[in-house]
């Protein structure tokens, strides 16, 4: 038989009672703000990963271009310590050999090898100190994202219990924490 009946309990007659019975204009406009809020609250938390996630990839990045630059110093360093031993080699040997012609022509080579590795060292440490400065400044707005999530979360759930209690004074409290929740998203925005 497929006849099949729908019992209603108790609790089930008093939740429709409650919705359409005690709900009122205030408990619409608390559901619409929560929605606005839960709407809002996802973006800023989409956003607040995002820049974690730059952040993190910016500090690794800087860290690579630190560890390129001190490979770069130290290649330019044995370059000089072969400048310095090809030096020490014309100061020892007789001048008018031939020794001496190719220690004066090493030292010479060293020393003009030299230049383009400290510009690239030094490059380098621009570029990580770039990537440092753009990963703070990330991680910054993401702490603006967070806070706002977090603030707009906390007044989804007063809502919540601002529905169950029917208090005024705490639907003024929702509604604090929910604009301030908002300013941070804003002056999280606004930092983009």
């Amino acid at each position: 038989m497929s006849d099949e009946y729908e019992v209603h309990g108790p609790h089930d007659h008093a939740v429709e009672h409650a919705g359409s019975h005690a709900a009122g204009p205030s408990a619409s406009r608390i559901a619409v703000m929560t929605a606005i809020l839960a709407s809002v609250g996802a973006i800023a938390s989409y956003q607040s990963g995002a820049n974690e996630n730059l952040a993190l990839f910016y500090k690794n990045e800087a860290a690579i271009r630190k560890t390129e630059a001190s490979d770069q110093w130290a290649y330019f360093q044995a370059k000089g310590e072969k400048q310095n031993l090809a030096e020490l080699g014309a100061a020892l040997s007789d001048p008018s050999s031939a020794a001496h012609t190719k220690f004066v022509a090493d030292e010479k080579r060293y020393a003009a090898d030299k230049e383009p590795i400290r510009a690239k060292a030094e490059s380098l440490e621009t570029e990580a100190k770039k990537d440092n400065d753009t990963s703070e400044s990330l991680q910054h707005q993401h702490h603006r994202w967070a806070q706002a999530t977090t603030l707009i979360q906390i007044s989804i759930a007063l809502a919540a219990i601002t529905l169950l209690t029917k208090k005024k004074w705490l639907q003024t409290v929702t509604g604090a924490i929910a604009l301030i929740g908002l300013g941070f998203f804003v002056a999280a925005w606004l930092a983009v």
